[in-house]
């Protein structure tokens, strides 16, 4: 029978074994991955094969500085990109759309994870008391 006489089905049949004898001519191929190979190449030919787009490699991110350095006493530093900061919170918000509990689950820290400096924490607090906050009138 001519090329032209074959059914569509056979002529994906034809295609499939000059594929994958082309591949197989260049490729070292374990015979157990034989059958998938063919499969796919069929199923490539038929339409009936999704479609796979390579994904990004999605790689974990690693903390700038470890994790039991990223509190001192004048300074909390992010894990982010290493910057140290009094206050921590508005620098997540706006270089990284993050809240404090976003990033505190991103790199799975405690929820008593501190966002303010102790040293700072501590000055603003005496600050307010200073200045009558807390007390009852």
């Amino acid at each position: 029978m001519s090329e032209s006489g074959l059914s569509n089905a056979e002529r994906k049949l034809e295609l499939t074994s000059r594929i994958v004898a082309a591949y197989l001519s260049r490729n070292a191929v374990p015979a157990g991955d034989l059958p998938d190979l063919i499969q796919q190449t069929y199923s490539s030919l038929s339409g009936t094969s999704p479609r796979h787009q390579a994904e990004p490699a999605v790689e974990e991110q690693r903390p700038a500085i470890p994790l039991k350095k990223s509190v001192t006493v004048d300074f909390i530093i992010c894990l982010e990109d290493g910057e140290k900061f009094k206050s921590l919170r508005r620098h997540l918000m706006a270089k990284y759309g993050l809240t404090p509990e976003q990033y505190r689950e991103k790199w799975g820290l405690p929820d008593d994870y501190p966002m303010i400096a102790p040293s700072y924490a501590r000055q603003r607090s005496e600050l307010a008391r200073a200045s009558g906050l807390g007390k009852k009138r």
